[in-house]
């Protein structure tokens, strides 16, 4: 068995609502001043992430997924893809609205694609920031008029968000981050987004981006539910755990920790962001110094590890 972490290199995507906070705020190389994600962990083919240290360095993380799926445990036996995906999103425009298809509907009508159950971290938010978060229809006719006539003010719904903020983006929730937001996002391993509003912009060409209205009003979840806000909390050792959702699709933790903190081997593997501090992991008798912005998987069965310093973590696993 595989141990030793394995490092990433992000993928960066240029978008029209992007800009450059993820230089500022983790000193990514971004390729232009309208960047707007960064996809960390991804096996995804419209863009992987590539180790970068140890025994696979230069390797994307498909082809980990497909040639060594001894690293992932008990998630390779249960899934034909790398099951997740982490991104930074740099909101610095209003995201256009949309809403994204479960796991059976993608597989039917977007050639196999898994289904986007998603959540959001907000890392950073200016005052006053909003995201859009669900809507007010009763019934799907009522959603149905309510797009087809842009009643948009009407149909929203619109929360303010502040850093340390959790949402939880179920498939068929109605959703977009509002400008001035930054977030880290765990997701299903999926690119399938159904546009329903982008606010009527256009690109250079002034050309309106394209909409999807049909599949929108065919998987929105009508009406609208809230997710769950009641999180465990527990202190272990030094670090404060925060388990924000655990369900079917992923288990989203926050580590605080101020000291050191030990962790079991695992059946499967784990995704680690830092988005805050310093410090160490302590991995088969090797040192792996840590800092904000880095991406890493600890492989399944890599026997216990520890964390030491002050820094705050997002780990998840499938």
């Amino acid at each position: 068995m595989l141990r030793e972490p394995i490092f990433l290199e992000p993928v960066f995507k240029e978008r029209i609502w992007g800009g450059t906070k993820l230089n500022k705020l983790f000193g990514y190389p971004i390729p232009s001043s309208t960047t707007g994600e960064c996809w960390a962990v991804s096996a995804h083919p419209n863009g992987q992430s590539t180790v970068v240290n140890g025994t696979f360095k230069g390797t994307t993380l498909g082809e980990l997924w497909a040639e060594h799926k001894d690293l992932f445990g008990t998630a390779a036996e249960r899934s034909d893809v790398f099951p997740l995906l982490t991104k930074v999103l740099d909101a610095s425009q209003d995201l256009s609205v949309q809403v994204h298809p479960d796991d059976a509907y993608a597989n039917k009508h977007e050639n196999g694609e898994l289904g986007k159950t998603e959540c959001w971290y907000v890392l950073d938010a200016e005052p006053g920031a909003e995201i859009i978060y669900g809507h007010t229809a009763k019934s799907r006719d009522e959603l149905e008029a309510m797009i087809r006539e842009g009643r948009w003010e009407e149909l929203l719904r619109r929360v303010q968000v502040k850093p340390g903020d959790f949402f939880y983006v179920p498939s068929g929730t109605i959703h977009a981050l509002g400008g001035g937001i930054v977030v880290l996002e765990t997701q299903q391993s999926s690119d399938t987004t159904y546009r329903v509003y982008d606010y009527d912009r256009t690109d250079a060409d002034g050309n309106q981006r394209e909409l999807h209205l049909e599949q929108a009003i065919q998987v929105t979840t009508v009406p609208h539910v809230d997710a769950e806000t009641s999180y465990k909390v527990e202190q272990a050792e030094d670090a404060r755990i925060t388990t924000y959702v655990a369900n079917e699709f992923f288990t989203v933790q926050r580590a605080e920790l101020d000291g050191s903190l030990t962790v079991e081997e695992a059946d499967t593997f784990r995704i680690y962001s830092v988005i805050a501090g310093s410090g160490s992991l302590s991995l088969d008798g090797q040192a792996y110094p840590l800092s904000k912005g880095q991406h890493f998987i600890v492989p399944a069965r890599s026997g216990s590890y520890r964390f030491e310093g002050n820094m705050e973590l997002i780990v998840s696993w499938p």
